[in-house]
């Protein structure tokens, strides 16, 4: 075959019909080569199947057969999720086409361009939303398309597309873009249609958030009517009108929501009695939703929700059976694709799954943990029976499930937190000698952590992932403290996890060929460095690296000790055979290791962190260009005098950073730039002799007010007020610039804060 696309490009068996008219167990040529080429984009090294499928699709795209451009577009979405790594990167090449297809003349095209459009907004974050200006326009003019499956997918996208939007991006259509979904649902009989229209006026309130304010009352009468419909068929849209209450809530706050909180949880609690999983998975979403915005306000519905929340998720899922003989005879016995898991090697018993009670049990774990999260010391008679019923489910033979509860598991401390500490457990840096937390706390800490480090082990990734950020968020809440019990085993599985040795990680690492030992070092070296370059960024290693730096900023100095060890295998993935994620993931948690560790990193400063930030410098990601900026400075700021020597080859290295095009790049080259002038400015007040300030200034006056990383907004009008306040000759003879930037600073549309913008105004008047 020339290739897949090929393939799905002679299939003309596309139907338009509702949901329920399709027979889900009969799968096309189509389908197959689509499930095909999704698992290939999501399996092998990127570098093989990118550039080849995306070639392929943009010679369909230009072809007069619709069912050509079809398919082009069609495999453009379904490789957005094993490549959206690379598809990052390409998004200026890539979308133009995207954008063509959606207005393209056959409605299956447009339908296909939804489809890519909707992948590409749920798989390619942050980096599509610097096309909302282009997308959402689009969209809004297909969601009056005249075929019906155009407009139903158009939904789709707002609803993967709005889930990261800032209010400023979909203000400008928010008003005629609720209308028309609500338009769209009431005058459709389709049910398909009418669930993608509620998902997207869900997704639209979470983007809007308190500009959605207005039309909460229309929304809520809208999805009052859907969530009373009582006819089985219909139970999928009613969860989806749930949904929808809930996502309102998140986006409205607490106040405006609180008058449809009590009819919306009547209903969620209705749908329990009800037998349909579904419905109980969409009431479990709710609950956690709410919980989260209502807080002690949802207290009183603890007695009753807990329980049954804890009896879901301690129910089995699978049940063992015989099998008859006669079911596995005939010629293809051994080929039936069912859900049931064989258990005996003579195939006398088998497992039947209940997959939908797992996404239910799922989203039972969730809503326990957001009501432990939320509620306060309410939930503190209700830590017992869950943490019981989490500890048994952290064992479960399925990774959705024991990733939900890798996740749900730091919230039990939440409340004993609360209940002990009024919320916050007053904790030092680095002070391993005194216990800050209650016996209750200690406790419960070391349920939990206990449970987590055994899931950093797991032969899952995302559940590992899960369970590192747990580890990250109990720590960093109750203090040193908490891991001098497990500290040892969690270093120990932390570095598994960065040296690629980790149960979840086997088959990964480089081992040498045979013949190596005996003179074949040379053979090994070049098979590691293929392997190496072969490799894709596991997204699950950021949280790793996450944990790494919290180490850092629990432990102070203490975590020194293991920089020997922990530096080589943070850097492996700052290697330019590396993809950029990796790259910046190294460098951004090397950043963190200096900013927490400050002095004590001196000993490494040579030949680990000037090497690794020179090289992040020159990187050609804007991403990795920024953390080696941030690096940079606080390495200058931590390290003083001890490092000026390096400050000519460090300015030198920063200084293309000034002339990076904002507007080309988008949002990460504006942050990369910001990161470049909040270096620049530790330097001066680290050093303020060792910088030549009167070349310097100009360059960081250019780039100011900030554009996009606000966090370093102290920064930048620290050091400037600080040379005013000097009177430095240079920056006075600077100061009509040094106006502009403080106008702009204290303008209404400003971002800076409050406190700041106080000090630039008074500074203003001394110019």
């Amino acid at each position: 075959k020339d290739d897949i696309a090929g393939d799905a490009a002679n299939d003309d068996n596309d139907n338009d019909d509702d949901d329920d008219e399709l027979d889900g167990d009969s799968p096309t040529e189509t389908s197959m080569a689509q499930g095909t080429l999704d698992m290939l984009a999501c399996e092998i090294p990127k570098k093989y199947i990118f550039e080849p499928v995306v070639s392929r699709c943009v010679t369909r795209l230009g072809s007069p057969h619709p069912h050509h451009r079809k398919a082009g577009i069609a495999c453009l979405g379904v490789i957005a999720e094993g490549c959206s790594e690379p598809l990052r990167e390409h998004l200026a090449d890539v979308m133009p086409h995207v954008f063509q297809a959606a207005g393209d003349a056959d409605a299956q095209v447009r339908e296909c361009a939804c489809f890519c459009l909707g992948q590409i907004s749920e798989h390619c974050q942050p980096e599509i939303l610097g096309y909302s200006s282009q997308i959402l326009p689009i969209v809004f003019a297909l969601l009056d398309d005249t075929n019906v499956a155009v407009q139903a997918t158009s939904c789709y996208v707002l609803e993967m597309f709005c889930e990261r939007l800032e209010p400023d991006a979909v203000r400008p259509l928010l008003d005629p873009l609720v209308r028309k979904l609500a338009a769209m649902l009431e005058a459709t009989t389709k049910r398909s249609v009418q669930e993608m229209a509620v998902a997207a006026l869900a997704a639209t309130a979470v983007a809007a958030e308190e500009e959605f304010t207005p039309y909460v009352s229309g929304v809520a009468s809208l999805m009052t009517k859907l969530m009373s419909l009582s006819e089985e068929k219909m139970f999928s849209l009613r969860g989806r009108a749930l949904e929808c209450m809930g996502h309102m809530a998140i986006a409205v706050g607490r106040e405006t929501f609180r008058p449809y909180f009590t009819q919306t949880m009547q209903c969620a609690c209705e749908g329990l009695a009800l037998d349909s999983t579904d419905l109980h998975e969409f009431a479990y979403a709710v609950f956690a939703n709410l919980s989260k915005v209502m807080g002690e306000e949802f207290a009183p519905v603890l007695p009753d929700l807990v329980p049954h929340l804890v009896t879901v998720i301690g129910a089995d899922e699978g049940q063992l059976e015989t099998v008859e003989e006669t079911e596995k005879t005939g010629q293809f016995g051994a080929l039936d694709d069912s859900d049931d898991e064989g258990e005996d090697g003579a195939g006398n018993y088998v497992m039947h799954v209940r997959t939908a009670l797992l996404e239910a049990k799922k989203g039972a774990i969730t809503a326990i943990g957001e009501m432990a999260a939320h509620t306060g010391p309410a939930f503190v008679p209700h830590l017992e029976d869950s943490m019981t019923v989490l500890q048994k489910a952290a064992n479960n033979w399925h990774p959705l499930i024991k990733c939900e509860v890798a996740e749900a598991l730091p919230s039990m401390v939440v409340p004993v937190v609360a209940a002990h500490h009024e919320g916050d457990v007053k904790w030092e840096k680095a002070n391993v000698t005194a216990n800050p937390m209650s016996e209750a706390t200690s406790t419960i800490v070391s349920a939990v952590l206990t449970e987590l480090i055994a899931l950093m082990k797991d032969d899952d990734k995302s559940t590992a992932g899960k369970a590192c950020e747990g580890v990250q968020s109990v720590i960093e809440l109750c203090g040193p403290y908490a891991l001098i019990p497990v500290a040892r085993e969690c270093l120990e599985h932390t570095y598994e996890l960065l040296a690629k040795k980790a149960p979840c990680q086997r088959g990964e690492e480089f081992e040498d060929p045979p013949g190596a030992a005996a003179g074949g070092a040379a053979v090994a070296d070049a098979l590691a460095g293929l392997l190496e370059e072969d490799d894709d960024h596991d997204s699950f290693m950021t949280s790793v690296c996450d944990l790494v730096g919290s180490f850092a900023r629990v432990m102070g100095s203490h975590f020194t000790q293991y920089l020997p060890q922990f530096l080589p295998a943070i850097c492996a993935y700052a290697n330019s055979s590396r993809p950029p994620s990796d790259r910046s993931m190294a460098m951004g948690c090397l950043s963190e290791l200096a900013q927490e560790l400050e002095g004590s990193i001196l000993e490494h400063w040579e030949s680990v962190f000037l090497p690794a930030i020179l090289a992040g410098l020159a990187d050609p990601d804007d991403n990795v260009k920024r953390n080696g900026a941030f690096c940079a400075g606080v390495c200058c700021e931590n390290l003083g005098d001890s490092i000026v020597a390096q400050y000519p080859s460090l300015l030198q290295s920063i200084s293309p950073l000034f002339s990076i095009d904002s507007n080309a790049g988008g949002e990460s080259s504006a942050a990369c730039i910001d990161n470049a002038a909040a270096a620049v400015s530790r330097m001066i007040m680290a050093s303020p002799t060792h910088v030549p300030l009167a070349q310097v200034l100009p360059a960081l006056l250019s780039v100011l007010p900030l554009k996009t990383d606000m966090t370093e907004n102290e920064t930048v009008y620290t050091c400037l007020l600080g040379l005013l306040q000097m009177n430095h000759a240079d920056v006075v003879a600077k100061k009509e610039d040094v106006r502009r930037i403080f106008t702009e600073a204290t303008s209404e549309t400003s971002k800076v804060d409050a406190e700041i913008q106080t000090k630039l105004k008074l500074a203003m008047q001394a110019l």
